[in-house]
């Protein structure tokens, strides 16, 4: 390839040394990277393949369209649910269903619920270790470690120097047990890591208090949904009834006491966010102040399909936005239209799939799922023991999604850049807040948009939207109170569940923003049956390889000029992946109808 320059602004080099991360651990699913650095380590090309097959979406086919929310909801444990209400959105949309207000509230809580759930776990249990040492922690003095916290966040109540003290003992003897777990096989004498070891010590005090927290977080999909993973939903509403004077029996009717610890819940969302994810994140930035690499795309194209709407079914009401924003241009924001078959459209040119057309792409109502699984003439090793992709070819398991042609980041950066740019308040207010701590804690001046175009801001963008979302769930919460209340206690619309009212043929689309970023699920219904199913997820749009005119996606084009102290030791490549929180299970599919075996690949 030697040198190319993208149409949308890279210039790509593959001469200098090949340095290949596979697997990329500590994400969902499997992906494999390759870089090349040139002579001073700056990465000058890079690779992003998803190595991973899943089929739900072809299983589908034939199927009840009520029961589809069930099948693709399986398609990933992690971001539970989203699928699920992507999918009974999609049939309510083709089969013009109207939800009740409580379902509506519900499900917001239960969508917002997942966001905190997701944003809290990756940082601190799959990203954190990219910046934190937690080795280095047992060089801390726990009176300083303790200093820092009341400074970075003087709320938190878990701060003396007799608590981190315990904490560095408790580290102390998992590390010289030899069983490091998680911390096993980091690379925690590189020069990459920055913080001082108080700081790290508090990140790892807080790594434990996330564990224990996070499995009281999920416990609303276990009421509204009856269990998590895979909560139930239902096309039309929400499964659980409200009943405000019965007792817990079968059926689960949600009573007062139910809905009284749903808000405690809510509640220690909303104080861990605000006494200890949204400060560490912003604390731990202020200690890499140079690294403001991995903008990619997320510094000039973006995309969100927009969320969490005061009216089912309004977009103008949503909370956060939809919209596109190109080539950096903050000031000219286009509007999305998901049926559109101008705007979404899925490539195949580098993808292990063929269509009959392949310098054309494809509207999701028009998805076509032909594999076609082969190497290029310039890759290395065999079919089944890659040394070496190549990337003028096929050589990636995800599709290309663009929108308008247009190669986009989606994601919590995404969905802040754009409420941001169109003026939010609340979006505005914490941004500005929290550049404002940032610059006090590193002796900068940055503005906003120098901070969030980085990979240290796509990771605090996630972090406040766990904020945003725990603090809409306390009006979600009284919303919903007011409305039982005023006599309302209707939790589905059963008028159009029986097929016969629905017409001969029908097509609606479901959007959600998950945690990873846009998902959007287009459903054909025929004769009462699933004639075509198709899910563009976040991790195909961030994911995904070049497209027909060389464009590149936004993991490739976050890694671009990135200088590695260490190539052997890419802790700056997992640094940029996992701010994008990565999910291949979602990204990746193949699988023939009848469900047998296309081919066999092994990963390593």
């Amino acid at each position: 390839m030697a040198v190319i320059n993208t149409p949308n602004g890279y210039t790509l080099d593959n001469s200098g040394k090949r340095v290949v991360v596979d697997p990329v651990t500590r994400i969902e699913g499997h992906m494999r990277c390759e870089v090349n650095v040139d002579e001073n380590n700056v990465i000058r090309n890079a690779v992003s393949s998803g190595t991973m097959w899943r089929g739900l979406e072809v299983i589908l086919k034939g199927r009840d369209p009520r029961d589809a929310w069930a099948f693709v909801e399986r398609i990933c444990g992690v971001c539970t649910g989203c699928h699920a209400l992507a999918s009974v959105r999609a049939v309510e949309d083709a089969l013009g269903i109207e939800i009740p207000k409580n379902a509506h509230l519900i499900r917001e809580m239960m969508a917002k619920t997942l966001q905190v759930h997701d944003h809290v776990v990756h940082f601190y249990h799959l990203h954190a270790l990219d910046w934190v040492n937690p080795v280095n922690a047992l060089k801390a003095d726990p009176k300083a470690t303790s200093e820092l916290q009341q400074a970075v966040s003087p709320a938190h109540p878990l701060s003396s120097p007799g608590y981190f003290r315990d904490i560095q003992t408790r580290l102390k003897k998992f590390i010289e047990s030899g069983q490091l777990g998680p911390f096993k096989n980091g690379y925690w004498d590189n020069p990459a890591y920055k913080l001082p070891p108080e700081a790290d010590l508090m990140a790892v005090a807080h790594y434990l208090e996330a564990l224990d927290l996070q499995k009281e977080f999920v416990k609303l999909h276990t009421i509204f949904g009856g269990k998590n993973p895979h909560p139930n939903y239902l096309v039309g509403g929400v499964p659980c009834a409200i009943n405000m004077d019965g007792e817990l029996a079968a059926g689960a009717p949600l009573n007062m006491e139910r809905l009284n610890f749903v808000l405690s819940r809510i509640q220690e969302m909303v104080d861990f966010n605000n006494n200890v994810y949204v400060p560490d994140v912003i604390a731990i930035a202020s200690f890499y102040k140079d690294w403001l690499y991995g903008g990619g795309l997320g510094a000039r194209s973006v995309l969100a399909y927009g969320a969490y709407s005061k009216v089912p079914g309004d977009p103008s009401t949503d909370q956060l936005p939809g919209g596109v924003i190109l080539n950096d241009n903050w000031d000219e924001i286009y509007e999305v239209d998901m049926r559109d078959p101008e705007q979404v459209q899925e490539f195949v040119a580098h993808s292990w799939y063929t269509y009959p057309d392949e310098t054309k792409g494809l509207h999701p109502w028009d998805g076509i799922t032909e594999p076609k699984y082969e190497l290029g003439p310039n890759a290395k090793g065999t079919r089944t023991n890659i040394e070496a992709l190549d990337e003028s070819a096929k050589y990636s398991w995800i599709k290309s999604p663009r929108w308008r042609g247009h190669a986009v980041e989606v994601g919590p950066l995404s969905r802040y850049t754009i409420a941001y740019a169109k003026g939010i308040e609340y979006v505005r207010e914490q941004v500005e807040r929290s550049v404002r701590a940032f610059n006090k804690l590193a002796g900068t001046e940055l503005n906003a948009k120098q901070v969030l175009q980085s990979t240290i801001g796509r990771t605090l963008a996630r972090a406040l939207e766990s904020q945003y979302c725990s603090d809409m769930m306390v009006d979600d919460w009284h919303d919903l109170i007011a409305n039982i209340k005023a006599g309302d206690t209707a939790t589905a619309n059963m008028e159009k569940w029986d097929p016969s009212t629905w017409p001969k043929e029908a097509k609606g689309v479901g959007r959600v923003e998950a945690p990873r970023g846009a998902l959007g699920h287009w459903i054909r219904i025929k004769d009462g049956k699933i004639e075509n199913y198709q899910c563009v997820v976040p991790t195909t749009w961030n994911g995904s390889p070049r497209d027909p005119k060389g464009n590149i996606g936004a993991f490739e084009a976050s890694l671009m000029n990135t200088p590695m102290e260490r190539p052997d030791e890419p802790v700056e490549i997992l640094r940029t992946l996992h701010s994008f929180d990565p999910c291949l299970a979602c990204s990746t599919h193949v699988m023939t109808e009848d469900g047998e075996e296309l081919t066999s690949v092994k990963v390593r």
